[in-house]
């Protein structure tokens, strides 16, 4: 493939929602932001590590960060959108207390103690950063990830252990065999859920499959939304090269997780680099065999960063997503 970076697409009108967290997420509203005129992310609350879980354990609030990263996506290209993002990404760099804190999740927290309501805290932050969509957080309460990991103590293969906290959960060599919010049974934030009902895309992935991805499909009243949407869903598959949580796993293994937590979701696109498929574990013919099987449609695009990072390019992304909704 060339390292040809496609045209910028023309924004259209229409209703899109993405959900996921962290980098993945990132990537993905950076590159619907260009593409569509009324974009939502709605983000996983379950982060426990670093800067995010010094302030949710502090203040008992959100994990502010990937929240602060969906709404550094959404910053514009201009001046004022990109100076603001980084100012938002930008790490204290010290050994006192503010050392490895990031400004953005300190911005959120002080809206949230002013405001005591978290989506208006959220939209204040885009207010300010001119922010071209909206965030919001999949729960109000701040949740977290254990699951039940196969392979962790050498002396015993096949022995199963429990590891607790998404920032674990995350980097575990293990195979993991099942995986939990906790608590249980916590109800999805209302206006998380009128923005995907009412979506006519969806967007899933890429991203940190079991702690970023799954867990919309985990949570009450957001996992029925998204299976009775009328929105059209498309499932992002994530790039190989990824280490921890699904290391390992091909393209097929992500979609069989996917199918294993949610087999009543209707998927109407799934969207993958197409040299990663290619000269993958499965090839394009297997993957789109298992697609069609689902009643879904492969899309294989160019989405990989031109330096051979396993990141997806967002202005490739944009392209692609602009074309499957073009297509429609």
């Amino acid at each position: 493939m060339s390292g040809t970076v496609p045209a910028t697409p023309v924004r259209r009108s229409g209703r899109v929602v993405a959900l996921g967290g962290g980098h993945g997420l990132h990537v993905t509203l950076s590159a619907l932001r260009r593409v569509v005129d009324d974009l939502t992310g709605v983000v996983t609350v379950a982060d426990n590590g670093g800067s995010s879980g010094r302030l949710r354990d502090e203040f008992g609030i959100l994990p502010p960060g990937d929240l602060r990263m969906a709404l550094a996506a959404l910053c514009s290209d201009d001046d004022w959108g990109q100076t603001w993002a980084k100012v938002l990404q930008h790490r204290f760099s010290s050994d006192g207390e503010l050392g490895g804190h990031a400004v953005g999740n300190i911005l959120i927290t002080a809206l949230w103690e002013l405001l005591g309501e978290n989506v208006l805290g959220l939209e204040w932050v885009a207010r300010l950063l001119a922010a071209e969509g909206r965030v919001l957080p999949m729960s109000d309460v701040p949740l977290d990830i254990e699951a039940d990991v196969r392979g962790l103590d050498p002396d015993d293969p096949d022995g199963v252990s429990l590891v607790r906290g998404q920032a674990d959960v995350a980097v575990t060599p293990g195979t993991i065999q099942a995986i939990r919010l906790v608590p249980e049974h916590m109800p999805a934030n209302p206006e998380a859920v009128k923005a995907v009902t009412e979506a006519e895309w969806v967007f899933l992935g890429p991203g940190s499959w079991y702690t970023s991805v799954l867990p919309h499909l985990m949570l009450d009243g957001l996992r029925e939304a998204i299976v009775g949407t009328q929105g059209r869903i498309v499932v992002v598959l994530n790039l190989p090269g990824s280490e921890g949580e699904t290391s390992g796993y091909s393209s097929i293994d992500l979609l069989a997780v996917l199918f294993d937590r949610a087999p009543d979701l209707r998927i109407h696109t799934v969207l993958a680099d197409r040299e990663s498929v290619e000269h993958g574990q499965v090839g394009a013919d297997l993957l789109a065999a298992v697609v069609a099987s689902a009643g879904s449609e492969l899309v294989l695009e160019e989405l990989c960063m031109d330096d051979g990072s396993p990141r997806h390019d967002p202005i490739k992304l944009a392209a692609a997503c602009a074309r499957i909704i073009e297509r429609v």
